[in-house]
C-alpha cells in the first residue's frame, strides 16, 4: 500500500535525487524546455513550480530561499530578471509535459517539460480564439431574425 507517500523517490537517495532535480531545474531554467522521462518530468513540475511562484516577488528572501533549492547563481538571476516578468501575471501551471513516446535503447516513457511561457506555437493559437458560444438551442441573434423573417411572412 502506497498510503501517504507523497514523493516518487525516482530509485534515488535522497541527497542524488536533490541534486538531480536542482540541476534539471537549472537546465529547464536555462533552455526553457528538456527532454527526460515521465517520472523525472513530473517530479521536475513539483520541485520547480513553487521556486517560479517565489521568484515573482523578488525579495532577497526569495532569492535565498531559491538559491538554498537551485545551487546556481546564474539561473536565480535569470529566474528573477527573465522567467518571472514573463510569467507575472499568470496564477500558476507555469510548465507543460507533452508526452515523446518510448526511448529506443529501454523503451522508456519520454516527455518534453517546457516553460509555458516560451512556447510561440501555443501563444499564437491562443491569440486566434474563435467567438464563445452559448449552450441553447436558439441565440439571440438567430431568434431576432426568425422572429423577422415570421413578421415579414405574415404580412405577404
Amino acid at each position: 500500500m502506497r498510503h501517504g507517500k507523497k514523493v516518487n523517490h525516482l530509485s534515488r537517495k535522497t541527497a542524488h535525487r536533490k541534486a538531480m532535480l536542482s540541476n534539471m531545474s537549472c537546465s529547464l531554467i536555462e533552455h526553457k524546455r528538456i527532454n527526460t522521462t515521465v517520472a523525472k518530468a513530473k517530479a521536475l513540475k513539483q520541485f520547480v513550480e513553487p521556486l517560479i511562484t517565489k521568484s515573482k516577488e523578488d525579495t532577497t528572501h526569495n532569492r535565498r530561499l531559491v538559491f538554498a533549492k537551485l545551487r546556481s547563481k546564474e539561473a536565480v538571476t535569470e529566474l528573477f530578471r527573465d522567467v518571472a516578468a514573463k510569467v507575472g501575471d499568470r496564477p500558476g501551471g507555469y510548465t507543460r509535459i507533452i508526452k515523446l513516446g518510448n526511448r529506443l535503447g529501454d523503451n522508456a516513457d519520454m516527455a518534453m517539460i517546457e516553460l509555458v511561457d516560451y512556447n510561440e506555437i501555443y501563444k499564437l493559437e491562443a491569440g486566434a480564439k474563435k467567438a464563445t458560444t452559448r449552450r441553447s438551442r436558439r441565440s439571440k441573434s438567430s431568434s431576432a431574425a426568425a422572429v423577422a423573417d415570421t413578421k415579414s411572412n405574415e404580412e405577404e
